[in-house]
């Protein structure tokens, strides 16, 4: 199944000022995730971002904030699941009313907030991608197990350009033309 920006939604996880510096290949996965708020502002693909615990934590980085689409919504939760805060679910089921039922997730940490996300909105029927080189955690073993669980799962792991060029569609487009620099 590929993606589709009009049925596609992007739910970025707790890149916050607290915890980044602690990523394994945090500054990679801030580059992604920028390529991916820059493609979803271009195609109309609607954007929440999620902050755990942000008093604690701190709010989202300035490279995220700085990207968001004027319509993207930030939620803070205190659940590691997204999924079990009752405003981003009503967010997510909402959008999903609109045809938005492919949940494409970015974000820390992979093989908690991430993964348990993943697994929670999966099981309410919703379609997951998760952006295997916008993901990540303190560790690259967490990763991989974060991986190897959510494949088994059944949800798809897909790369920041795989998602992007789907949600294109077509090279001979104006929306390509425009965003083609930021994959050079």
């Amino acid at each position: 199944m590929l993606l589709d920006a009009k049925r596609s939604h992007l739910l970025v996880v707790d890149l916050q000022a607290r915890l980044m510096p602690a990523i394994h290949e945090g500054e990679t996965i801030l580059r992604n995730v920028r390529i991916l708020l820059e493609t979803a502002k271009r195609l109309g693909v609607p954007v929440t971002v999620t902050e755990q615990y942000p008093k604690g934590l701190g709010p989202t980085v300035p490279p995220v904030r700085e990207a968001l689409p004027p319509d993207a919504a930030t939620l803070s939760k205190t659940a590691f699941s997204a999924a079990r805060d009752p405003g981003i679910a009503e967010r997510v089921a909402a959008l999903r009313g609109s045809g938005r039922d492919q949940l494409v997730i970015c974000g820390t940490e992979a093989h908690i907030c991430v993964l348990q996300t993943a697994l929670e909105f999966k099981t309410s029927g919703l379609e997951i991608f998760v952006v295997a080189d916008a993901v990540s955690s303190r560790s690259s073993r967490s990763v991989d197990a974060a991986c190897a669980r959510l494949l088994h799962a059944g949800c798809h792991w897909v790369t920041t350009e795989m998602a992007a060029f789907e949600w294109m569609g077509e090279a001979a487009t104006e929306d390509f033309r425009a965003l083609a620099p930021l994959f050079r």
